[in-house]
């Protein structure tokens, strides 16, 4: 899942820095602290131009919404991010207007976005509900 060029920039930080128990570790044996992690964020959104408001958490929300619109089955995205069964919040973070038109142009068939989405009877109902 990681680009060629992520997965080379990593191997090499790992075979330089040999981290012990975190991959990223902060002072002592402990992990990174939050505040470090915000603000290479910030500082990362700065160096890149963005102007949209980015947190720490944009590169996991956008990860998961591509590959939704690429077709991939909710209940994986859901392992791959760690969720449980209960967590209607992603499907509704994931709603993006490309994924609306779909469910239109499939003329409010839930199923055409993911199979997996059956498993939300209250987001199917929630969904159908906002195409009439």
């Amino acid at each position: 899942m990681l680009s060629p060029q992520l997965l080379g920039v990593l191997r090499t930080y790992w075979r330089l820095a040999r981290p012990g128990n975190w991959l990223f570790p902060g002072r002592g044996d402990k992990p990174i602290d939050v505040q470090v992690l915000y603000a290479a964020c910030r500082s990362a959104t700065r160096a890149a131009g963005l102007t949209k408001r980015v947190s720490v958490h944009t590169p996991r929300h956008s990860f998961a919404t591509h590959l939704l619109e690429s077709g991939v089955d909710i209940r994986i995205i859901q392992v791959l991010l760690g969720h449980t069964q209960q967590a209607y919040g992603l499907v509704l973070c994931l709603l993006t207007p490309a994924t609306v038109y779909r469910l239109r142009f499939a003329r409010g068939s839930v199923h055409a976005i993911s199979p997996g989405l059956s498993a939300f009877p209250s987001i199917r109902r929630f969904i159908l509900m906002m195409l009439h």
